[in-house]
C-alpha cells in the first residue's frame, strides 16, 4: 500500500537515485537547482512516498522569494519531485503533490512556483497564466515557468525575479 511520510535523513541516499534516474546527473546544472543551493529545503515540506517502506517518489519544497525591486514577496519552490520507473502513471507523484500542497497552505504559504509541464501540473492547480509576471535568474522556457496560489489572489500582479533567499 502507497503512504506519504515525512522525509528522513536516512532517505536521502535513495531520493538522490531516484532524482538522478529521472533528471538526470547533470540536473544540478538546471536553474532550479540554483536557486536550492545553499539553501535547507523546509523540513515541514519535504516527504516521500512508500511502498512497504520502499522509497517510490519524492517532493520537497523550498523557500524562494519574488523581487521586483520594491517589494520583496516569499514563495515556495516546488520540486524536485520524482517517482520511480516501476511506478510512474499510478498517480504516486499527484498525490504526493496534493498532500503537500494542502500542507503548505495549513503553514501559511500563499504562492507556490515550479518549472514543469503545464500539461501534469495543471490536474493539482498550476498554471502558466499565474506565473506571468514572474522571471528566473536564468535559462528557462518561460512556458514550462508555472504557479499556484494557495491563498486567492496572491499572485494578483506581482512580478519580478524568483531569487534564492538569504
Amino acid at each position: 500500500m502507497y503512504c506519504i511520510d515525512s522525509l528522513k535523513t536516512n532517505d536521502i541516499p535513495e531520493i538522490e537515485k531516484i532524482l538522478d534516474q529521472a533528471f538526470g546527473i547533470d540536473r544540478h546544472e538546471k536553474t532550479a537547482y540554483r536557486l536550492r543551493d545553499g539553501v535547507s529545503a523546509i523540513g515541514e515540506l519535504s516527504f516521500v512516498g512508500r511502498i512497504n517502506d520502499t522509497i517510490k517518489a519524492s517532493l520537497q519544497f523550498w523557500p524562494v522569494v519574488i523581487r521586483d525591486g520594491q517589494e520583496d514577496r516569499d514563495a515556495i519552490l516546488l520540486g524536485p519531485i520524482a517517482v520511480c520507473d516501476d511506478c510512474r502513471g499510478l498517480g504516486y507523484g499527484l498525490r504526493l503533490m496534493e498532500h503537500g500542497l494542502n500542507i503548505a497552505a495549513q503553514l501559511g504559504h500563499k504562492r507556490v512556483i515550479l518549472v514543469g509541464d503545464e500539461a501534469y501540473y495543471k490536474k493539482v492547480g498550476f498554471s502558466r497564466r499565474l506565473a506571468r509576471g514572474l522571471e528566473m535568474p536564468g535559462p528557462v522556457d518561460s512556458d514550462r515557468l508555472l504557479a499556484r496560489e494557495l491563498v486567492p489572489g496572491s499572485l494578483m500582479a506581482v512580478k519580478g525575479v524568483i531569487s534564492k533567499i538569504k
